[in-house]
Order: C-alpha cells, then sequence, then structure tokens
C-alpha cells in the first residue's frame, strides 16, 4: 500500500449531513452485489470497465447483503412468521445471540461479497484538487478498488462504527466513468460488529455490507470537516451565550498551505489566519476569549420537548487558500448546554440549559436489516411526540444522519453509547488492534455526531463499564474531539477507577410486573434514581398487526410462529406475563381474550412506571422504558410494534406523560399533581371519586391547588379506611380542571383491595416475583355498558382528522373502551394519533376522541370500538 493510502486511513473523519463547497455525488444507485464465492475474480479485474456484472444481484446502497437480497425477492418476507430460519445460514440456535458465534461453514455469508458500481466522476474545480471517498459505515471489513487499484485493504478497513474518507485523486479519470468495487467481509464472533442482543433474532450476514452512505467528493487541497459549536451560559437568566466553533482541517497536499478559516455561527462573523504543513491534519477553534463577538447576547436558546421550543441555528466553517474557497461546511446546531451532577441520594441529574429535567424516554432500534425509511422515521418521531416522551437512548444502532436531525427539529434528547453482550464488552479477550478500532470508532463517531442539539449523554459502555486502560483511552478521544456533552462510564451503578459512581441503575425489570412495584422496589427497578433501561416486558400486537407478521395471528394457544417473535436468552417466552393474568385477571380462552387481557395489564404498569417515576422527581431522576420500539415484529418490549400500531402500553405511558397531569399513588394513596412544563399553574381544581365494583359511591373530595414550575405537588390523600371493607376492587377517578373549569387531566384507576406482595428475595435481573397476587378477576363479571358511537371525519392543518363521540346510557360502568381504525376488510391502518385511548366511561357518560389519520389511510375508514363490558361497534366514517 503505497504512502498516500496509508495517510488516508490515518485521516478518517466523519461527515455529518450538511451543505457543502465541495461537489459532491451520492453513490446511491445502480450497484451490483455478488458473493466473492462466485465471482471467481479478484479486485484488479472487477473493478475494471469491461468486468461482466449483468449476473449480478442489482442494488442501492447503503444496504446489507442479505437487505439487497430480500428487496430483490430472493427470499420471502424474513419479517413473516418463520420464514427467517429458512434463509441459510440461520442456523445458530434458537434464542441465542448470534454475535458470539462463528457463522455456520456452509454459511453463504462466510464468503466475501463484492460490491461494485460505476460512476462519472466530476472534473477538478482546480489545480491541486482533491477527490475522496467517503464510506459511511462498512460491517466489517472491506478491500477497496477504483480502476483496477487497490486503495484501501482489510488489515486498514475494519469497525461496523468507523467511517472513511479516502484520497482517490489519483486513481479516478476525471469527468469519465470510473468503477468502485468494495469486497465486504462479515463481522465473526471476535470483532466489534453490530449485534441485537436479546431483542430479536439475528440475520445470518449478521448485517455485514456497505450499511452507510457512499459519496464521491471533489475539493480543493484543504478539507474542512465536522464544525461544531459547543455552549456555554454565563448565568441562569441565559441572556449571554459563550459560543465556541471547532472544525477539523486537513492539508491533503504534499506543500504547506497559508491560508483563511472562516465562517458564522447564528449570524456572528469570526475568521482567523492558519498555516497547514504538508499532510497536516489540525482542529481550529475560535473561542469567545479570543473572538468576543461569539459572546451572543439575547440568544435564542434550543429546548427539549415540553420545556421550550427546539430553534436551530446554521454554523459554516470554509478555508480560503489564494483566493479561492477549499472548501466549506454548513450544519444546524443548537444554543443549549447539557449538563450533569450527582444528587444527594447519589443519583445522575441532567440539567438543560440549567433547568433540570426529568428524562423520560424509550429504547430505539434500527431495523433489523438495516433498512432504512424516511417516511417511517418521520412517523416515529410524531409517535414519540405524542407519547410525551423527551429521550430516545441508542446502544449501539447508532442511526443515520437524518435520525439525528429529527431529533434536533423535534426537540427529543438522545441518550447514546456502545452496545452490550458481545465482543465491545468481551474486553479480556481484546486484542491491541481491537483497541485501535474500539478508538477508531470511537472517533469517527464523535465527530460525526458532535454537532447535534439533541445528544445528552454518551455512554462508553453499556451492561458494564470498560476497564480502565480502555476507559483512559475513550476518555482522550471524546477530549481531543471537544465532546461537548456529559459521558459516563456505562449505563450501570458499577462505579469505576477512572471516572467513580455513574448515578444511574440498570436493575431492571425486564418482565411483567404489577403497578405497584414501581413505588415499593425502591432497591431494585422502582422509582428512585435513574434506570437506564426497564419495563414491565410483554407488549402485545393487535389482531390486524399480527395479521402482517403471523400465518396464525389467531392461534390459540399460540403457536411456535407467535414464540419466535418474543425476545432471546431470558425472554423467548411469556411464562411471567402469563401467570400473572391467569392469577389477577382470568385464564384467556382465545387469542382475542388474551389480547383484551394483555392490552389492559400494559396500560395499568406502563402508566404506573411512568407515573412513579414522575411522582418522586428528583429522588428520581429518569427512567427509559426497555424499549420505545422493535427492530422486527415482536411480542414484547415496545410501545408501538414494527406496524407502528399503538396500544394499551402505548396509552398508559402517554397519559402519565401528559404536560399536567393527575395521577394515584399505590405506594401512600396520595393523589398527586406533576406539573411537567416550567411555567407555572395555579387555581387548579383536582378533584377524585372512589367507586365499588357495583358504582357504589365510597368517597369524594376535591381542592385547588397550585402546581409550580416542573413540579410535583401532593393534592389529597385517599383515607387507609376506605380499602379494609368487604369491596374487592376500587375505581378511583381522578380529574384535574385549571382556573376556567376547564378539564386538563383525567385519569381512571382499578385498584385491588389488597395488592399484590412481591417475594424480594427472588428478585432476579428479569423481574420480581409475586409472593402473592393481588385479585381483579371481578373485572370479568362486570355488567354490561350500553355504549353509543358516532363519528365524523374532516380535513385540518394536520391531516385528516377522525372525531368519535361515545355515550354510555348504563347505569354501569365501561370498562376500558378502546377505538381502532382499520380497512373496510379489517386491515391495519396505523400509525393514527389518538387524543387518547383505552378510557372508562361511568353511568350516563360521554366523551369525544380524535384520531389524526396516515396519509395513506383509505378514504372511508373503519372504526372498531370496544370494551371489557362493551358490545362490539363498527363505523364507516366517509367524508
Amino acid at each position: 500500500m503505497n504512502t498516500r493510502t496509508m495517510f488516508s486511513l490515518f485521516a478518517i473523519m466523519a461527515i455529518p449531513v450538511s451543505t457543502s463547497a465541495a461537489t459532491v455525488t451520492h453513490l446511491h444507485d445502480n450497484w451490483r452485489i455478488e458473493s466473492a464465492c462466485k465471482a471467481n475474480a479478484g479486485g484488479d479485474k472487477i473493478s475494471m470497465p469491461e468486468f461482466p456484472v449483468d449476473s449480478w444481484l442489482k442494488a442501492s446502497v447503503p444496504t446489507t447483503v442479505l437487505a439487497a437480497q430480500v428487496a430483490a425477492g430472493l427470499f420471502p418476507d424474513p419479517y413473516f412468521g418463520q420464514n427467517l430460519r429458512q434463509i441459510p445460514g440461520t442456523t445458530y440456535p434458537m434464542g441465542q445471540l448470534f454475535a458470539n458465534l462463528p457463522m455456520a461453514a456452509d454459511s453463504p455469508y462466510r464468503c466475501g461479497w463484492w460490491y461494485r458500481t460505476e460512476f462519472t466522476a466530476p472534473a477538478k474545480a482546480e489545480k491541486d484538487g482533491k477527490v475522496w471517498l467517503h464510506f459511511g459505515g462498512i460491517n466489517y471489513r472491506a478491500d477497496i478498488w477504483v480502476n483496477g487499484h487497490q486503495v484501501a485493504d482489510k488489515s486498514a478497513v475494519a469497525g461496523a462504527y468507523r467511517t472513511y474518507d479516502l484520497d482517490v485523486t489519483d486513481y479516478v479519470n476525471p469527468g469519465h466513468a470510473n468503477v468502485l468495487a468494495v469486497e465486504t467481509f462479515a463481522p465473526t464472533e471476535k470483532d466489534l460488529g453490530i449485534n441485537w442482543v436479546d431483542w430479536n433474532p439475528a440475520p445470518p450476514d449478521k448485517d455485514m455490507g456497505l450499511w452507510g452512505a457512499v459519496d464521491l467528493e471533489t475539493t480543493g487541497p484543504v478539507t474542512v470537516r465536522s464544525p461544531m459549536v459547543a455552549t456555554h451560559f454565563q448565568d441562569d437568566s441565559l441572556d449571554i451565550a459563550e459560543l465556541t466553533v471547532y472544525a477539523e482541517l486537513h492539508n491533503a497536499s504534499t506543500q504547506s498551505v497559508k491560508g483563511v478559516v472562516s465562517g458564522t455561527a447564528a449570524g456572528v462573523k469570526f475568521e482567523q489566519s492558519i498555516e497547514l504543513a504538508p499532510n497536516e491534519s489540525r482542529t481550529v477553534a475560535f473561542a469567545p476569549e479570543q473572538f468576543p463577538q461569539l459572546r451572543v447576547r439575547d440568544p435564542k436558546v434550543w429546548w427539549p420537548l415540553q420545556m421550550g421550543e427546539p430553534h436551530l441555528e446554521r454554523v459554516t466553517v470554509g478555508f480560503t487558500a489564494a483566493g479561492q474557497v477549499t472548501d466549506e461546511r454548513s450544519t444546524d446546531f443548537g444554543i443549549r448546554e447539557i449538563t450533569s451532577e450527582l444528587t444527594t441520594n447519589g443519583s445522575r441529574l441532567f440539567r438543560v440549559n440549567g433547568k433540570p429535567i426529568l428524562i423520560r424516554g424509550g429504547g430505539w432500534s434500527q431495523d433489523m436489516l438495516l433498512r432504512t425509511d424516511q417516511k417511517r422515521l418521520e412517523d416515529q418521531f410524531k409517535l414519540v411526540r405524542d407519547l410525551g416522551l423527551n429521550t430516545i437512548r441508542l446502544e449501539g444502532k447508532l442511526d443515520t444522519e437524518e435520525f439525528f436531525h429529527q431529533a434536533d427539529e423535534k426537540g427529543v434528547l438522545v441518550l447514546l453509547g456502545w452496545c452490550c453482550c458481545d465482543h465491545w464488552e468481551h474486553w479480556h479477550d481484546w486484542t491491541p488492534a481491537d483497541l485501535e478500532i474500539a478508538k477508531a470508532s470511537l472517533r469517527s463517531q464523535m465527530l460525526r455526531l458532535r454537532q447535534h442539539a439533541s445528544l445528552l449523554v454518551w455512554l462508553n459502555g453499556s451492561d458494564n463499564p470498560p476497564p480502565a486502560n480502555v476507559e483512559k483511552a475513550y476518555l482522550q478521544v471524546e477530549s481531543d474531539a471537544h465532546w461537548p456533552n456529559p459521558i459516563l462510564s456505562s449505563a450501570t451503578s458499577t462505579p469505576t477507577t477512572v471516572s467513580g459512581d455513574s448515578g444511574v441503575k440498570m436493575t431492571g425489570p425486564y418482565d411483567y410486573v404489577e403497578p405497584s412495584y414501581w413505588y415499593t422496589a425502591t432497591h431494585y427497578g422502582g422509582a428512585v434514581g435513574f434506570n437506564t433501561e426497564t419495563s414491565p416486558g410483554p407488549a402485545i400486537s393487535s389482531l390486524a398487526s399480527r395479521k402482517k407478521f403471523l400465518p396464525d395471528p389467531e392461534a390459540w394457544p399460540p403457536s411456535a410462529n407467535w414464540s419466535y417473535h418474543n425476545g432471546g436468552g431470558e425472554f423467548t417466552n411469556l411464562t411471567v406475563f402469563d401467570d400473572a393474568m391467569a392469577a389477577i385477571y382470568a385464564q384467556p380462552k382465545s387469542a382475542a381474550d388474551f389480547e383484551r387481557l394483555a392490552q389492559t395489564m400494559e396500560y395499568d404498569s406502563e402508566r404506573a412506571m411512568f407515573e412513579a417515576y414522575s411522582k418522586n422527581k428528583y429522588t428520581s431522576t429518569g427512567v427509559i422504558q426497555w424499549m420505545l420500539n422493535n427492530a422486527w415484529p415482536s411480542m414484547i418490549w415496545h410501545l408501538y410494534d414494527y406496524n407502528l400500531d399503538s396500544g394499551g402500553g402505548y396509552f398508559g405511558a402517554k397519559k402519565a406523560c401528559e404536560p399536567l397531569h393527575i395521577q394515584y399513588s399505590y405506594d401512600d394513596r396520595t393523589v398527586v399533581v406533576v406539573n411537567s412544563t416550567y411555567k407555572p399553574a395555579d387555581g387548579l381544581v383536582a378533584e377524585v371519586d372512589v367507586h365499588g365494583l357495583k358504582w357504589n359511591e365510597l368517597y369524594h373530595s376535591h381542592g385547588v391547588i397550585s402546581a409550580g414550575p416542573d413540579s410535583s405537588q401532593r393534592a389529597f390523600e385517599i383515607p387507609e379506611s376506605l380499602f379494609g371493607g368487604a369491596e374487592r376492587i376500587f375505581f378511583i377517578d381522578l380529574t384535574l380542571k385549571d382556573s376556567s373549569g376547564r378539564l386538563v387531566s383525567r385519569n381512571f384507576y382499578w385498584v385491588p383491595g389488597t395488592l399484590t406482595t412481591f417475594d424480594w428475595d427472588r428478585t432476579d435481573y428479569t423481574h420480581t416475583p409475586a409472593e402473592r397476587y393481588e385479585d381483579l378477576s371481578a373485572l370479568a363479571s362486570l355488567p354490561p355498558a350500553a355504549v353509543t358511537a358516532h363519528a365524523e371525519v374532516a380535513n385540518t392543518a394536520n391531516g385528516r382528522m377522525i372525531t368519535v363521540h361515545l355515550q354510555n346510557s348504563a347505569n354501569a360502568l365501561a370498562f376500558q373502551v378502546n377505538a381502532a381504525v382499520r380497512t373496510a376488510s379489517g386491515d391495519l391502518v396505523a400509525p393514527v394519533l389518538w387524543s387518547e385511548n383505552w378510557i372508562e366511561l361511568g353511568p350516563g357518560e360521554s366523551e369525544t376522541l380524535t384520531a389524526l389519520l396516515p396519509e395513506n389511510a383509505p378514504a372511508s375508514p373503519v372504526v372498531n370500538i370496544a370494551g371489557w363490558n362493551v358490545a362490539p361497534i363498527s363505523l364507516t366514517v366517509a367524508q
């Protein structure tokens, strides 16, 4: 390998999505893919124009090998039923972590796989112009060839999360046809690859291939990369923001270059003269101490959801030499400052612009085949905002630039870091080369991501903190990259000798627990401290959604197809959930019965989890639901499912995360008002009504309360004596109205006379089992309600919206009334943004729900209404 190529690999930088003075050609289309075991030629031949590829698979990049094969129809939908198991190479034992296992000897993905494309290179813009190939992600190793010349080999191109800028100036033909050929190699069980832990199965190719974008760029001899603006406020007034601008410069020529680095940030101009030595890389900084104009008065500040507006500014940095702009980059940024501290109880508390924030979020997953879809991404961020969550956690799966752009624009914080459970945390097996790959991967991601306003914190480990030598190496990379946000050693409470206490915990549970758990399990997953991943486990998709991924969606008992769409490891079955359902509610007799019971259980426990953490702020400082979404259709760990359908758990979480909210506490029977906004709410009227199973009134109280900004305020306590009588179930109906009498929050609970008793000594990382279950079985005997409904649809500024009017004319409670939008044939319509769902209607009570439809909804959708004791209703809604 020549010295030019050696240097090109040394100068690994990340290019954020941005405007640029460079000429950029996106090499997205016109690719061909073939197994190296079938190509029967080397890169010197394959990368020449005359090499025949008509028989190769057509593809677009980014794509993994298997994703390209599926797109071409070589395999049936791998997400349906057990089709994945029929794909060659999917021979690893079900439920085991494939990342830690070698590929089978006969797997077609043990071979290298070639990616080949032909392109026309732009003419050089200037005499000393440079041509670069940028690779946004290669999993895992690669040999790279251009026009018969090898420009990089797999000894240097290694690491799923590295990015590469390769100087190919000497190998391309400007203005003419060129050939790029990349032989990719899958990660082994001893590589720092991409793994799916116990979330879902893994594809047999281990997501090998060009999973990131490939771009061709032309620049002058000096390049500008990764502009970033760090913010520091002089005080809590936020009147003056001190901005520091960073950018990465590289002189790709063999001569010294004198020039001017200049730019603007939030409209403020800056510049300085510098000289770069031949082949020199340098970080250039503009600090307010030397550039006082970067002390910006009355800035427009970026805020996350519920704190304010996520206002974005623009930064541009360019380099000019001899009157010519050699390169220039522009990108969005937010004027904001994120800090963290340990509270008096040792919990990690985050602050945004000096204000504390209770982190309420969910764990994110990319598609299992790493496929991307802009519309689907936008829809998911709409669901996150609709839920009222303020944070997404990425454990590995460091998504695309567009993901982070959406987070910036929508005001959603991102907690991110490395993944657990495979070679990333098998440090005792690391070679010196592994450490270098890990450091290079970290540097790539730091420079790729650091400018994003949404980034909350980086985690250097997940289930374990790295050993001292690795943590020190990581911290040095982060310092060198001027990472502007907090850094934690891991997602666990394990301290390190380097950085001390993390202030977070990862104590579970991950399987079903009853609602009261979240209030009482203070030494485990309950609402104390910052829980980086936890949930009540299973999340059963609706029948309409199950039809999209199961051949037997109504099977009872559930078939092996159903089980394959559970998790891995300890989560291959739903035994804990099923046992609790049978003991507390009823033994289901059909798939429909199971779905109805499951949705109610999910609503109740998801709501309790988020509410417990909200009540206890800032004794509790954060909770991340495990998970927000799934990499493929799954029966566990989501708030909305793979098909973007939302069930009981979604609406329980949405209810709990209302900006201004009233809630019941299982531990001390108090009624609490939680204000998650940063404005005071005075003159609120809180009211509680408690009824028995026959809707006999047992208790009533009301009072006026003022809720300060970002507060948790006790309104009153329901007497303990109320729960000591003959009643088995208590219906607790809470309302909160503002000073004008407008209803701002309503919350309804079904509370057993005796709560579950937990067997704390048998707690494991999955859950705490019940010593004695609570009893809610009487709900199955509720007298029938008489619900009527009518609906209309209208066009709004946000799209078509259905309005559903519900009325209960019976003298009995209508329990867990839910509405769903379907096609005339009963197929799923998703995502649908309901104002609320899974509600209760007291005798004589009415309620109006709204549903914002997706763009592809049918012209005359059907609204299906059901409930525990409600006769099904089906309404065809025509405009």
